[in-house]
């Protein structure tokens, strides 16, 4: 009888068969026994730390915003009002259904974020932190300080600020460090990779601003209702861009009108939080200004001349010969429930949650921006040279008055050691850095071809007597977006 083969003779196989195989092996070893006691490791370690950052602040991360990426673009993709607009978008547009589902799901991806409590309070805290003492003399106010104190832990506040600079977000985010983690609306200039996985892990959202596409507009309305609905802290810019002008422009209505269309008067309540900010040097201001002189929103910046800017700045503060841009000053105002301000509006007009309702919040919110916009040197110095005082006594006095005005009106003005006499030297004296004078024949006037820009500072100024409620860039409110 012929022997039969063992089960432990050798087998000759190829080389490549043999890697095959041991590739195989490696990866399900890993997707099956590695991988999940290893995710449950850090996912328990990563509850553990949410939950002692949660005792210091002064409103908890919420579940929603922890939830994993993944189970977000699922579940947004299958909300029924996703459903409805997908099967309405290839109605309309004549595609495959399972094709437009796929588009929903591509804006979905593209929308969500992917918050690390790591990479938020352990990276972009510290980093905000650095930048922004480095970079300016911080000065915070608060008009409505009352007012924060009176918020109802369980209602989802949302920061709503005037847009002067990119460095909003990282002062915002280091001022507001103790009390929530933000979500953010972004616009495509953060799309750009490895910068992109920064910012999804510091919890903001991707948006297209100029986006006309009906079934991308019904997604984002709808990851934006969700995170409302589930109590999530967010901060937006109503203006939608930075001011080319340097004064509060009027609301863009999209994201307002979102999440006012979707409020439920029973559930949880929204309240705005104003915060208006202003810089004594704005980084861009001349990029901004070239932009409002060209008649349009295209900023003539590079990368290059970006990263020259950065290096230059690093070469000097390594050489202790960087000096801080002056101040930059945060105000918060008087927080505006949604649910009080709509209740009063339903007993007088009727109309809640409509056209009129959202364009009457956005009046609103605008006005409490305007108002806490603080005054600074630089900014105060250049409004009195624009309203004829030429020698360093009628600024003094014009300044005096101003802040005087301001400060009657529940306006914010920040002096250097509350002195008129060294706030104005101080503002003159970073001035003559920037070269925006011309002082000859004992007479301070602004140096030729520099009106511009020193216009666009003194506009943050404003006039404390004038109707707040006016837009002062943009003509009229924005129609609002269809969702």
């Amino acid at each position: 009888m012929p022997r039969s083969r063992a089960m432990f003779d050798t087998v000759q196989i190829p080389v490549w068969l043999l890697v095959l195989i041991l590739l195989f092996a490696a990866a399900t070893l890993l997707t099956h026994f590695i991988n999940p006691p290893v995710r449950w490791f850090f996912r328990r370690r990563m509850e553990r730390a949410v939950e002692r950052l949660n005792k210091r602040l002064e409103r908890p991360i919420q579940p929603f915003k922890l939830a994993r990426r993944h189970d977000m673009i699922q579940r947004l993709i299958y909300d029924p009002k996703v459903a409805e607009a997908v099967t309405r978008h290839a109605r309309e547009t004549g595609m495959r259904e399972d094709v437009a589902f796929a588009e929903a799901r591509r804006y979905a991806r593209e929308i969500v974020p992917s918050f690390s409590a790591s990479a938020y309070f352990g990276v972009a805290i510290r980093a905000a932190r650095w930048l922004s003492t480095r970079l300016y003399d911080i000065r915070l106010g608060e008009i409505g300080q009352a007012g924060m104190q009176k918020i109802d832990p369980d209602a989802t506040v949302i920061f709503v600020m005037n847009h002067r600079s990119n460095t909003d977000y990282v002062l915002v985010t280091y001022l507001v460090a103790d009390r929530s983690a933000l979500s953010y609306a972004v616009g495509e200039w953060a799309q750009v990779w490895p910068l992109s996985r920064l910012i999804r892990a510091m919890g903001a959202y991707f948006i297209r601003r100029k986006s006309r596409n009906t079934l991308y507009r019904r997604v984002l309305a709808r990851y934006v209702q969700l995170s409302t609905q589930a109590g999530v802290t967010q901060a937006i810019f109503p203006e939608g861009g930075l001011s080319l002008t340097g004064s509060v422009g009027a609301a863009r209505l999209g994201l307002l009108s979102y999440i006012v269309s979707d409020f439920d008067m029973r559930g949880r309540d929204v309240v705005f939080v104003p915060i208006s900010l202003n810089y004594d040097r704005v980084i861009e201001d001349r990029i901004l200004v070239e932009a409002a002189q060209s008649g349009e929103r295209r900023f003539r910046a590079s990368f290059l001349r970006g990263a020259f800017f950065a290096g230059r700045w690093l070469r000097r503060r390594i050489t202790g010969r960087a000096k801080r841009f002056g101040m930059a000053a945060v105000t918060f105002g008087e927080p505006l429930s949604l649910k009080a301000f709509l209740a009063a509006r339903a007993v007088t007009q009727g109309d809640v949650t409509g056209e009129r309702g959202v364009t009457a919040i956005a009046q609103e919110v605008m006005q409490r921006i305007r108002k806490g916009v603080p005054a600074l040197p630089v900014p105060l110095f250049l409004a009195a040279l624009i309203e004829g005082c030429e020698t360093l006594g009628e600024i003094e006095l014009w300044m005096a008055r101003r802040v005087e005005m301001l400060r009657a009106s529940g306006a914010v003005a920040h002096l250097r050691e509350d002195s008129i006499s060294l706030t104005a030297r101080d503002a003159l004296e970073r001035l003559r850095v920037r070269r925006m004078l011309d002082e000859s024949g004992g007479r301070i006037k602004i140096a030729p071809g520099r009106m511009s820009i020193a216009a666009f500072y003194a506009a943050s100024v404003g006039d404390p007597l004038a109707d707040d409620a006016a837009p002062q860039e943009n003509e009229a409110i924005e129609p609002r977006l269809e969702t």
